[in-house]
């Protein structure tokens, strides 16, 4: 039976890649993003290389107006969400406490911590209507583990952690499974955003060892939802081979 997939952040990354997995399997997609030409884009490609069944929800997971309103505009029928992926996020500069933009903070805090509580906010009753449903957060490995210079994204993804565990806990009651998936380093567009276009700069973060891809966290948040209804990982932790957490990576020349 085909599942309607919800995925946030859908135009590069980790979320573009979860969209490719779920289509993969033949499952109905829901893709946000702000960018709606890239959205535009990847529902041709979902259509054209799986057949796929795609409905495009441009808006700014920041906005509370657009996101209540984008989602409870879907048509009946997509209403029957089975999986959120609440991958929208981004780390904004990496500067000491006192030297960091304070845009860059509200920009992370709104993205990273506003945006998953809207949109799970927005879709939550209609899972609890069937009395069930999966939300998947994506979290970090910095949300256990502070780093020097990562301070507000750090303190955002301890943020995804404690609202993923307290969603768990208030959802019980509903049937809804909660699961954060917490990626370390992982090669997509997020260095090159956070160092804000240093290309360069960004590269030099995975040189030494072999990092993720946003595809090795696609199919771990496939396997996440693709387990039994009894079954639900509730926290789960992905590194790349030479980093043991959010602090120690071992580099090799």
């Amino acid at each position: 039976m085909k599942r309607i997939i919800f995925v946030t952040g859908a135009t590069s990354g980790i979320g573009k890649a979860c969209a490719e997995r779920f289509a993969a399997n033949g499952d109905k997609l829901i893709i946000s993003g702000r960018r709606k030409e890239r959205l535009e884009m990847l529902k041709e490609e979902l259509e054209m290389k799986y057949g796929s069944e795609v409905w495009c929800a441009p808006f700014d997971v920041q906005n509370r107006k657009e996101v209540f309103e984008s989602i409870n505009s879907l048509a009946e029928e997509w209403k029957e969400i089975d999986v959120l992926v609440n991958n929208a996020g981004l780390a904004l500069g990496k500067d000491y406490f006192d030297e960091a933009e304070i845009a860059d903070w509200e920009t992370m805090v709104h993205t990273n911590i506003l945006g998953v509580l809207y949109v799970s906010r927005a879709v939550l009753p209609f899972m609890i209507k069937r009395k069930r449903g999966h939300i998947i957060n994506i979290g970090s490995v910095a949300g256990n583990e502070m780093y020097e210079k990562g301070n507000v994204y750090c303190a955002t993804k301890s943020a995804v952690e404690a609202i993923s565990h307290t969603m768990r806990i208030d959802l019980l009651r509903h049937h809804i499974k909660v699961t954060n998936v917490k990626p370390g380093a992982v090669e997509t567009e997020f260095s090159v955003v956070r160092f804000k276009g240093d290309e360069a700069k960004a590269a030099s973060v995975y040189e030494g060892f072999v990092p993720l891809t946003g595809e090795d966290i696609a199919n771990t948040v496939f396997y996440c939802a693709s387990l039994p209804p009894n079954v639900c990982i509730n926290d789960l932790t992905v590194t790349p081979l030479l980093q043991a957490d959010g602090i120690y990576i071992h580099k090799e020349e």
